[in-house]
């Protein structure tokens, strides 16, 4: 997904390991919360950064920049290869150096910014949106929820799914594209039925579309992240 970014990154404030673009919440905001955005393959920092102008004001958005270089501006998580019939593999080590680096990351934001787990979201489109899965599902201690745009749950990480109670309070948003030809419909299913096991508050629909992020799944997916700050 591209978008065009509307607004000047603000002077970052963060000290990381890797390349970001934040927005920081709005002055007044007593008690902030922070929403980390990860891009999906081959695109970078900037992209998802474009929605950040649009997200709830009580949210300091960063948006990361993945560690693995594709091409020039075009990183990604891991790298995956995709076989004749359909099947999909993916560097296994690659994946999980980007999963115990976005926890550590997740981390290290919330505390330079003073804000708790309690009040952390994650949140991803297609790859951006596997690691989110992933985070919040092995390491749910990070954070209080994720956000899930056209993505997948990988077979490699639900042995690592942590235990039931770990999840109280916990809250997934899950949208897809009833026509996306990258990432299967099934694949959304799949997550759905998975977490439908665990005591995690399981939100998002199937809208009309591919592998986009359409104006309506978009404001549904906003209007979600602003109902976790009352709740």
């Amino acid at each position: 997904m591209k978008t065009m970014n509307p607004i000047e990154p603000q002077p970052p404030t963060l000290h990381l390991p890797l390349s970001f673009l934040a927005r920081p919440v709005r002055a007044d905001i007593a008690e902030p919360w922070l929403l980390v955005l990860l891009h999906g393959v081959g695109s970078n920092e900037g992209d998802l950064f474009g929605l950040a102008h649009l997200m709830p004001p009580q949210f300091h958005v960063v948006s990361l920049r993945a560690p693995n270089v594709m091409a020039p501006d075009a990183y990604a998580w891991f790298a995956f290869q995709v076989a004749a019939d359909g099947r999909r593999t993916i560097d296994e080590g690659q994946e999980r150096e980007s999963r115990f680096l976005v926890g550590e990351l997740v981390s290290s934001i919330g505390e330079q910014l003073g804000i708790p787990p309690e009040r952390t979201v994650v949140g991803g489109f297609s790859q951006g949106g596997i690691m989110s899965l992933s985070l919040l599902l092995t390491q749910p201690e990070k954070l209080r929820a994720a956000m899930v745009w056209h993505s997948r749950l990988l077979v490699q990480v639900e042995p690592h799914v942590a235990p039931r109670e770990a999840f109280e309070g916990k809250a997934l948003w899950v949208s897809h594209g009833t026509d996306d030809a990258v990432i299967p419909l099934a694949a959304a299913e799949h997550t759905r039925a998975v977490v439908g096991t665990l005591p995690i508050a399981l939100s998002g629909a199937d809208f009309p579309g591919g592998h986009e992020i359409r104006p309506g799944e978009l404001q549904q997916s906003i209007d979600w992240l602003q109902s976790l700050t009352v709740a």
